[in-house]
């Protein structure tokens, strides 16, 4: 079974992560278990200079792997950029993978619009599963307050996890 991918997208500043974070709890709470993936269009590092793990990639290291009982990261070079699909294709053990970018993906998506950032919309219409915004859009698609986690979750839900065994609804 392909585990759902929705990508949550909109302009800088709108609350995306905020939404995000209320929406992850949410289906946390409920007994989903919940994947992320936050594109970032420049560089990032997670690791910090001067520990092992950073050590091993600075002396050439394609993959360092950092474990602990309760935790695991990889830290890999890219010859090139992954797609949204080989990125979601590593994660397992989760019942849906939200994912915070990818505006421009084929990917079903939930787009947090604010009064304040402007009133055109980043998705085309057919490709959006709600409207998370304090403005009204004449679209016939689902539209929630950006406080409405609860709203979105049960949308998601209905749509991408009915039958999901792992759920406590």
């Amino acid at each position: 079974m392909t585990i759902p991918l929705v990508c949550v997208v909109g302009k800088s500043g709108t609350g995306k992560t905020t939404f995000l974070e209320k929406l992850i709890a949410e289906l946390k709470r409920r007994g989903y278990r919940v994947g992320t993936i936050k594109h970032n269009v420049h560089d990032f590092e997670v690791d910090q200079p001067g520990k092992d793990s950073w050590r091993h990639a600075q002396a050439g290291s394609d993959v360092a792997v950092v474990t602990s009982p309760t935790k695991l990261a990889i830290i890999e070079r890219l010859e090139k950029e992954l797609t949204l699909d080989e990125v979601a294709a590593r994660i397992t053990g989760v019942d849906i993978v939200l994912v915070e970018g990818y505006k421009y993906s084929n990917k079903p998506k939930i787009e947090v619009s604010r009064q304040g950032m402007g009133h055109e919309l980043l998705t085309p219409p057919d490709e959006l599963v709600a409207l998370v915004t304090d403005q009204p859009f004449a679209l016939d698609v689902p539209q929630f307050a950006l406080h409405d986690a609860a709203g979105v979750a049960s949308l998601l839900v209905a749509r991408f996890l009915a039958g999901t065994s792992n759920s406590n609804e």
